[in-house]
């Protein structure tokens, strides 16, 4: 019976989902609140915290179909990825759960009716392996389902391991829940080699695993001790890409539906016919993993997760190139594969525009260096005397090309090479941050402090309440009493604490008891308890003793402020740039909010403006702002959006703003939108390729913003006054020296008319201003004397006239100016001594200076 990968996945879910196991979406391929993973690599991950004990949710069975990528850390299938049947970068992993409900009768049950009655695999194909001792598991197979036990391998320890180092028994760590498991494999027939399971030959090709059952059932102490857990409970794995392959009569993955359509679709835009290249295995693997990294938030960078990221499209890139891929082509198949993935895909043609962007970027900025990167390790290759590359070369080109030194190795080995790891390591050793800071990830979870029981969060209403101490931690060690001093958790039966989440920062505030008082300075989650973390300032506080716990409210209500303003934001956003636009991202605190978002480039004065003002009408506005509990798939048909990064139970609160917001949100909001006030951004930035920022204020820091704004605007301009006029001083004496020197050099023009001295001339550009400045300059000079100066600036005359003392009897100045005004279409006149006249037509000023000797001459 044929079925494709998308009908198979949809098949899985529902006959759980028949069984009362509660469907839940497939989290992030970033792990929620989980130091100890790179990337989301099993399905049981998200639960990790319910079979610890740390979380309650509203079910106890549930099925998920989860995203998962292995390319980094621990699990890295990197260097395997399209040369082997079955190594992925990324896949789904089918998955049903049981916390404390159902145990391996029904596990075992479940599969094998899935399996043979859903999927009709013949039962013949079928066999299955327990641990070596359980066996409970082994007669659940035998005598219910009635497997013959020849079809029931028992797997025993490691030779020359540890007890409990088998295949078949799993652990989460060097303690904490631990239990058996129970695979079942599939037979692909006597023609592919490979022997069973537990054989000499089994790591053949011919028994395929394609479920593993984990029987969490006993929790490991540090002494080896194995203490039978209260409540056991269910893990199971079933991934999709090896049961597709099954349902669709192929051996590799790389034959079914998923990967064919890819393959072709890379062959199509790279120009390649041959489709069984193992090129375009890698081209079609990889695509799946870059682009749901991206769709949940991760970027390409020189560290971490993102590094990792990197890695995976220049390998894919190298390996386009391989094929003759000329130009970018590998952000062309990001909607070949969100239509392939089926109700899977919905996530990434949400953000289709988003990631393309990304990757085109990305593959643009190596296609730059990779021809000469290619150039430089062939030409290294090709000197070899012996069969490794030296590490200074692979790190070379790693910093200079940006080569990953596992891209290297993939030539290199290509080539018959290897590399040199150590000296690329020591090489390294200054710039461990980039590939290697994936070990920032390896913490021990169970470090975690583990708090029996749950802290009723009564916050939503109140900033103070009664309660009493229920765990006290210091250092990490549970204690039974505080001294002044003291830094320590305190966790209590009840709270009007919010711990942070969400994107808000906790609550601030104090505990006091008649003995003593303890401040909180922050507050987080602890499993299903709230850890308020803080130092006891005075007195003591023991376990049992009734507090006041008193949040601070002033900073809660600023806060509150700027988290009600990120959701009226976020709907801004989406208004004015488009649906596109999702959160990556928040920081929401009494300060400040600051909002991640998806978007392809830096937003315009005019778009920022838009959202600023967009955000502050819905806030006179005033709407009022609604909390419903609903069912989740309620919320969703509401429109209701999810915030990235949070995990939500069937159950949840739906925040409403008008018509305008509407979110899925557990966060303490105002109760209108007009409490906010005020909404100001202060600025818009790139983080990382398609991910901006906004950083803004509201309320009463929104009004210290603009005051501290204005201020600063104010004195730049008291400055910049202050400053023109000194340079106006400035410019004025420098215009008075010109003047001056002018004047000296309009001296030898001076004539005589009638035993009279007489300067007339013609200045071109000089500043009218300066003129009067100037005449006087000349009239000390002269001694006795009439003077007759114009000037053109801009197009328009400056005239000026002055006449000593002793001759304004014969001539006037204000007659001369008028005279000489009238011929350059102006008028004028002034003192006898001093006069000014100005003009439009500069063209007529050289005939009309020429009259000014015959005009004098007549009157002297």
């Amino acid at each position: 019976m044929y079925m494709s990968t998308d009908e198979v996945r949809n098949a899985f879910l529902s006959f759980f989902e028949s069984k009362g196991h509660q469907i839940v979406d497939s989290s992030s391929l970033v792990p929620h609140n989980d130091p100890t993973l790179l990337f989301t690599n099993a399905g049981m991950n998200q639960f990790k915290d319910c079979f610890l004990g740390l979380e309650k949710r509203s079910y106890t069975r549930a099925t998920t179909a989860q995203r998962c990528v292995r390319a980094g850390g621990k699990h890295n299938d990197l260097e395997n990825v399209g040369f082997t049947a079955r190594h992925h970068t990324f896949f789904e992993m089918l998955g049903n759960f049981s916390f404390g409900d159902y145990f391996k009768e029904d596990a075992i049950k479940f599969a094998w009716e899935f399996l043979t009655e859903v999927l009709k695999l013949p039962q013949e194909r079928l066999l299955v392996t327990v641990y070596k001792t359980d066996d409970e598991a082994f007669d659940i197979w035998n005598k219910q389902i009635g497997l013959p036990a020849d079809r029931i391998v028992r797997i025993g320890d490691k030779e020359g391991g540890k007890a409990y180092e088998s295949d078949n028994f799993w652990q989460m760590g060097d303690t904490g829940p631990c239990g058996p498991c129970s695979e079942i494999f599939y037979d692909h027939g006597d023609h592919i080699w490979g022997g069973r399971p537990g054989s000499p030959e089994e790591d053949g090709d011919r028994f395929i695993e394609i479920w593993n059952n984990v029987f969490m059932q006993f929790n490991r102490l540090a002494d080896g001790t194995m203490e039978p857990l209260p409540k056991p409970s269910v893990d199971t794995g079933m991934g999709i890409e090896r049961i597709s392959a099954i349902m669709q009569g192929v051996h590799s993955n790389y034959e079914i539906d998923v990967f064919q359509t890819l393959i072709k679709a890379a062959a199509e835009v790279i120009g390649y016919e041959d489709l069984s290249n193992q090129s375009l295995r890698v081209v079609a693997d990889h695509i799946r993993s870059c682009a749901f990294l991206i769709v949940d938030g991760v970027m390409p960078s020189n560290e971490g997760r993102g590094y990792v990221l990197r890695r995976i499209i220049r390998r894919a890139v190298r390996h386009g190139n391989k094929l003759g891929a000329k130009g970018a082509f590998f952000h062309k198949l990001v909607g070949p594969l969100a239509e392939v993935m089926g109700t899977a895909g919905q996530v990434l043609k949400e953000q289709q525009a988003v990631v393309e962007k990304v990757l085109r970027i990305e593959e643009e900025n190596f296609g730059r260096t990779l021809d000469r990167g290619l150039a430089i390790l062939n030409d290294a290759l090709d000197s070899l005397s012996g069969k490794e590359l030296d590490g200074e070369t692979v790190f070379k080109l790693y910093d200079t090309y940006g080569f990953p030194a596992d891209l290297t190795n993939d030539v290199a080995r290509e080539r018959g090479f290897t590399i040199d790891e150590a000296g690329f390591e020591a090489a390294m050793e200054e710039q461990r941050q980039r590939a290697r800071e994936a070990g920032q990830f390896d913490t021990d979870y169970n470090a975690k402090i583990k708090v029996d029981g749950s802290t009723e969060f009564c916050g939503y209403t109140a900033t103070e309440g009664r309660s009493n101490i229920t765990h006290l931690f210091v250092d990490g060690e549970e204690v039974t009493s505080l001294s002044a001093g003291d830094k320590a958790i305190v966790v209590l039966d009840e709270t009007p604490f919010y711990a942070e989440s969400g994107g808000q920062a906790g609550d601030t505030g104090v505990l006091e008891t008649t003995a003593g008082r303890f401040v909180v300075e922050d507050t987080q989650k602890l499993g299903n308890a709230i850890a308020h973390h803080g130092v006891l300032k005075e007195g003591v506080l023991a376990q049992g003793d009734e507090v006041k716990a008193l949040v601070d409210e002033a900073r809660r209500v600023a806060s509150s402020l700027n988290h009600s303003a990120t959701h009226l934001l976020h709907a801004a956003l989406r208004h004015v740039l488009g649906t596109h636009v999702a959160q990556k991202g928040s920081l929401v605190r009494a300060e400040n909010l600051r909002f991640d978002f998806s978007h392809l480039e830096a937003m315009t004065a005019d778009e920022i403006k838009r959202v600023e003002r967009l955000v502050n009408e819905h806030i006179r506005r005033n709407h009022v702002i609604e909390t419903n509990i609903m069912n989740i798939d309620d919320a969703k048909q509401k429109g209701a959006m999810a915030l990235f990064g949070e995990k939500y139970d069937d159950e949840v609160r739906v925040l409403s703003m008008g018509e305008f917001s509407t979110e899925l949100c557990g966060g303490i909001h105002a109760h209108h939108t007009g409490d906010i006030g005020l909404f100001k951004i202060v600025s818009e930035s790139g983080i990382a390729a398609g991910i901006r920022r906004i950083e803004a204020v509201t309320g009463d820091a929104a009004l210290d913003y603009l005051e501290s704004q204005h201020a600063k605007y104010e004195h730049k301009v008291e400055e910049m006054a202050h400053k023109a006029k000194s340079l106006e001083k400035e410019i004025q004496h420098l215009k008075d020296k010109l003047a001056s020197q002018a004047s000296s050099s309009l001296v030898s023009q001076v004539k005589e008319i009638s035993g009279v001295k007489v300067l007339v001339a013609q200045l071109d550009g000089a500043d009218n201003k300066a003129l009067r400045g100037m005449v006087d300059e000349l009239k000390n000079q002269l001694g006795s004397g009439i003077i007759m100066l114009g000037n053109v600036a801009d197009d328009k005359v400056g005239l000026i006239a002055g006449v000593t003392k002793d001759l304004i009897g014969k001539v006037k100045a204000g007659d001369l100016v008028n005279m000489v005004a009238q011929q350059v279409g102006g008028k004028g006149g002034g003192r006898p001594d001093m006069a000014q006249a100005g003009g439009s037509d500069a063209h007529a000023l050289p005939a009309a200076l020429e009259s000014v000797d015959a005009w004098i001459a007549e009157r002297l």
